[in-house]
């Protein structure tokens, strides 16, 4: 199987890697990673070039190395494709007033959701889990109402990306043309999860990477076959990339990640969903 070139952590200058550095085994693993968040990027509007003004933004640390992965925060990415919607506009059915009640939730609000989500999982006073279009299992369909810009509407809310793994990979294509060097991309949002406290970032997309690592058939370090492991790779960075990026008011939704080892099958971050054939809890 080829492998990317390795990559070596470096400090925010982003100078770029000898071209003489020998390529990986087929097994080798990262060391060391750095974690870059971009420099100066403004808030983002829609119709902005995403792609742009991400490429100022690695000018700015030193341009890309081969096996970078760009950690995107989904806000930005939807907002740049126009995923408002403004609750000013919306009429509730009279499935979300019943839903409202029960969650002590905005109608408006909950019309939205529903019309982003294929099912209801569960529902309690101020929780609404729902099955996303796309698949996803999250609190609120994704909606959001923090650092959303007023001026977008009355009472805007952002939505997810209508296709994250589309966006990551249009991304990746125009980020890789720019560069001259293949940039994967991850598309993240943070994700509460069953059974503990506390949200992690998770990929909602990705491109130019393995969003899963299938590691069956590989051997231990007794040379024992691992039977059932499989890695959420883009999920781990996207959780890497989070420090970085916070959760308030830190202004940080581009992180380069530099210095891993990866194979250079692609696979989206859909793959990550489980499917209800495997779901021992739906």
């Amino acid at each position: 199987m080829s492998t990317t070139s390795p990559t070596r952590a470096r400090p925010a200058t982003g100078v770029a890697a000898p071209a003489a550095e020998a390529a990986p085994a087929p097994d080798a693993a990262a060391s060391r990673l750095a974690l870059i968040a971009l420099p100066g990027l403004p808030l983002v509007r829609p119709g902005d070039d995403l792609a742009d003004l991400l490429a100022r933004g690695l000018a700015a640390v030193g341009g890309v190395e081969r096996g970078d992965v760009l950690v995107l925060a989904q806000k930005i990415v939807s907002k740049a494709e126009g995923r408002y919607v403004d609750l000013a506009t919306v009429t509730p059915s009279a499935e979300a007033e019943r839903l409202a009640v029960e969650t002590d939730k905005d109608p408006r609000l909950v019309e939205v959701i529903l019309s982003e989500s294929r099912r209801v999982v569960r529902h309690s006073k101020r929780v609404l889990i729902v099955e996303h279009r796309c698949g996803f299992v999250m609190a609120n369909a994704g909606i959001d109402r923090s650092n959303v810009d007023p001026v977008e509407g009355g009472d805007p809310v952002l939505l997810l990306p209508q296709d994250a793994d589309a966006s990551a990979a249009r991304l990746h294509a125009a980020l890789s043309a720019r560069s001259g060097v293949p940039l994967a991309v991850v598309i993240s949002d943070s994700f509460g999860r069953p059974w503990r406290q506390g949200t992690v970032g998770v990929a909602l997309g990705a491109a130019g990477l393995p969003a899963l690592r299938d590691l069956r058939g590989a051997p231990d370090l007794y040379g024992r076959p691992l039977r059932v492991t499989e890695t959420g790779f883009a999920d781990e960075i996207a959780a890497a990339a989070s420090l970085l990026m916070g959760q308030g008011a830190e202004g940080r939704p581009a992180v380069l990640v530099r210095g891993l080892v990866y194979d250079a099958v692609s696979r989206p971050a859909a793959d990550l969903i489980r499917g209800p054939g495997e779901d021992l809890f739906r």
